[in-house]
């Protein structure tokens, strides 16, 4: 079965005759009716029914026509997206942390092309599905954290991945309080004295953490 046999039952439907459809496609009709019958017997069915008034779909043949017009849809819309001129747009894709600066320089860089040859994409997500993505080149980037506490952990996932790690910038840490909490009016802060407040933080997997 090719793709223009099941042209060739679909313009024979659309016109209504084999004679018909052979004058359309620019063939013979014994050529078309040879091709109609190899068809139907390697399929081992029926498509049409012939007689001295023309031929008509059997029931096999109208079920076999719906999925022969579903299949050359598909087809046709393959053949239009990778035989276009038009260079298909590359896809720039980051894997981040939940980080604003991340989002923010994203957005910035978007504003800043200005091209249809790119499309963009951001996910935040997990530390483990940052490390996973780029390993699989599902994102061309991750923006990640490391901390003394966690660098020993991801530096053995990204060994392992055979992928590398570069410092953007070395953060320090910073508490933002009210005005009016007992601790707004301290120079500066030990975690010993922040110990008795509750801690919120995004989850970043055992990994992040």
């Amino acid at each position: 079965m090719t793709l223009l046999q099941l042209k060739y039952i679909v313009k024979i439907v659309d016109c209504g005759s084999m004679n018909e459809a052979a004058r359309a496609l620019y063939i013979s009709q014994p050529a078309l009716s040879s091709s109609v019958k190899e068809l139907e017997r390697e399929l081992n069915i029926e498509i049409f029914t012939r007689s001295t008034q023309g031929i008509a779909l059997t029931a096999d043949g109208a079920e076999f026509l719906t999925y022969a017009r579903q299949v050359i849809e598909q087809a046709d819309l393959l053949e239009e997206r990778y035989k276009s001129t038009k260079p298909r747009p590359q896809l720039c894709s980051v894997a981040t942390q939940h980080y604003m600066f991340a989002v923010e320089a994203f957005v910035d860089m978007i504003r800043s092309i200005h091209s249809d040859e790119y499309e963009f994409s951001i996910r935040e997500t997990r530390t483990k599905n940052i490390i996973k993505q780029v390993s699989d080149m599902r994102a061309d980037l991750g923006i990640l954290y490391l901390s003394d506490y966690n660098k020993d952990v991801i530096g053995k996932l990204l060994r392992e991945k055979h992928l590398e790690f570069h410092p953007l910038f070395r953060a320090k840490l910073h508490v933002f309080l009210s005005r009016n909490n007992p601790l707004a009016v301290r120079k500066s802060l030990s975690l010993e004295d922040l110990k008795p407040y509750p801690f919120i933080q995004y989850e970043q997997g055992e990994e992040g953490s």
